[in-house]
C-alpha cells in the first residue's frame, strides 16, 4: 500500500500545467484514444447500469480490474489505505480543488502499461454521461495547452477494490472526480467534485466563447430574466463568496439569494431546466443519487439561487457568478475570470468539507 508520506503536488492555481514525459508510443496511444465518445468494455464483465452507484456498476468494475492489473510497485505510488491523511490536505480521497495532482504519475506516461491506461480511460468515460466525453475531452485539452487526454491527469485508489471499501480519484488542472460504488456514506459522486474550463485563456471574454458549461449559466439567467423587481433585488447579491467556501449549512443556513419556494410556477420549471443541465454531464446513476439527496431535505423549494454582481463580464447584466445552495446541497458557478465549478451534494449536512481554492 502507500508509503507513509504523501506522494502528492501541489500546482498552484491555474498556473501552466506541469510538464510530463511522453513517448511517441504514447503519443500514438492519446491520439488514438481522445476523440473516442463511444467506449468499448469488450473484454471485461461489466454488469448494466444500475438505480445507484454500486460496487458493480461499470465504472467501478473496471477500478477492480484496474487495481488487480496493477504491480506491488504501482500500489506503492498510486494506492492508498482508505483513512490516509496527508499532511497538507487531510482525509486525502475527501480533498478537492482547482488544480492539483493526488499523486505524481501522469495516466499518459510510462508509469502505466498501455492496457492500463486502457482501463483507467474507460474508467473516466463510464463515470460521465456519454455524450458529454467528447466535451470533457475538450475542456481538458483546452485548459492544458492542448495536451493530450491524460498527459496532465492523474489517479489514485483508496482502500481495495473488490473486498472493502474503495474509491478511485482523478485529479488535473479543472478537474476532481471520483467513483466509489457508494463506498463514501451520504454523499453523492463520492464526495465534492469539481470542473473548470478556460476555453479561450486564462481571462475568458463575456459569453464565455467555446465553453462547454457555459449554456448552463445561460438557462441559470433566464431564471433571472423571469424574476420581477421585487424577486431581483432578492436574488442579485453584491459579492460573491471564496470559491471553494461549498460547505453544508444544514437546514438553519443563512443562504444568499432568493428562497426557491417564493418562485412561481413557471420560475420553478425553468430551474428545473437549470438543474437537469448541471446533472446531465454525468452517468445516471449519480444524477439519481444527487436527486435523492436533494429530495430528502426538501428539493429545490429548500434552496436559495443566487447570482452576484461581482465579476460581471463586459457589464452586460448577464451574471457569471451564481449559486443554487440548499442545506446540504451547493452548486457554485464562479464565472470570472474563466469558469470554475464547485460541487458539494449530500445527504447529510453533518459530512465536513475538505476543500482548497
Amino acid at each position: 500500500m502507500a508509503a507513509e508520506k504523501s506522494k502528492s503536488v501541489v500546482c498552484p492555481d491555474c498556473e501552466a500545467w506541469e510538464s510530463g514525459d511522453l513517448s511517441r508510443r504514447d503519443f500514438l496511444w492519446q491520439a488514438g484514444i481522445v476523440t473516442a465518445t463511444v467506449v468499448s468494455l469488450e473484454g471485461y464483465a461489466v454488469p448494466k447500469v444500475q438505480a445507484a452507484p454500486k460496487p458493480t456498476s461499470p465504472a467501478e468494475t473496471l477500478v477492480k480490474v484496474l487495481y488487480e492489473k496493477l504491480t506491488p510497485e504501482q500500489k506503492k505510488v498510486i494506492c492508498f489505505p482508505w483513512d490516509y491523511k496527508d499532511p497538507q490536505r487531510g482525509l486525502l480521497r475527501t480533498h478537492v480543488s482547482n488544480n492539483w495532482h493526488i499523486t505524481r504519475p501522469a495516466v499518459a506516461s510510462d508509469f502505466f502499461t498501455a492496457e492500463q491506461r486502457d482501463i483507467i480511460r474507460k474508467i473516466f468515460c463510464n463515470i460521465f454521461n456519454s455524450d458529454w466525453i467528447e466535451k470533457i475531452d475538450k475542456q481538458l485539452r483546452d485548459d492544458t495547452g492542448g495536451r493530450p487526454w491524460g498527459a496532465d491527469q492523474n489517479i489514485a485508489i483508496f482502500g481495495r477494490p473488490g473486498e472493502d471499501k474503495f474509491m478511485f480519484v482523478m485529479t488535473g488542472r479543472h478537474l476532481t472526480i471520483r467513483c466509489d460504488g457508494n463506498s463514501e456514506e451520504h454523499v453523492a459522486f463520492g464526495g465534492p467534485i469539481f470542473h473548470g474550463h478556460a476555453a479561450s485563456g486564462f481571462n475568458e471574454k463575456p459569453g464565455h466563447p467555446g465553453n462547454v458549461f457555459w449554456h448552463q449559466a445561460v438557462l441559470a439567467n433566464k431564471v433571472y430574466q423571469m424574476l420581477d423587481e421585487r424577486q431581483k433585488k432578492i436574488a442579485l447579491v453584491d459579492r460573491r463568496p471564496p470559491e471553494s467556501r461549498v460547505p453544508f449549512q444544514g437546514p438553519n443556513g443563512k443562504f444568499p439569494g432568493i428562497p426557491c419556494s417564493e418562485l412561481s410556477r413557471d420560475q420553478k420549471a425553468q430551474l428545473e431546466v437549470v438543474l437537469r443541465s448541471l446533472l446531465e454531464p454525468y452517468r445516471k446513476e449519480d444524477q439519481d443519487e444527487v436527486m435523492e439527496c436533494l429530495k430528502k431535505h426538501g428539493g429545490l423549494d429548500k434552496c436559495h439561487l443566487a447570482f452576484y454582481k461581482e465579476g460581471d463580464l463586459g457589464d452586460d447584466g448577464e451574471w457569471d457568478n451564481w449559486r443554487l445552495e440548499g442545506p446540504a446541497f451547493v452548486w457554485y458557478f464562479r464565472g470570472t475570470p474563466h469558469v470554475h465549478i464547485w460541487i458539494n451534494v449530500a445527504d447529510d449536512p453533518s459530512v465536513p468539507l475538505n476543500a482548497r481554492g
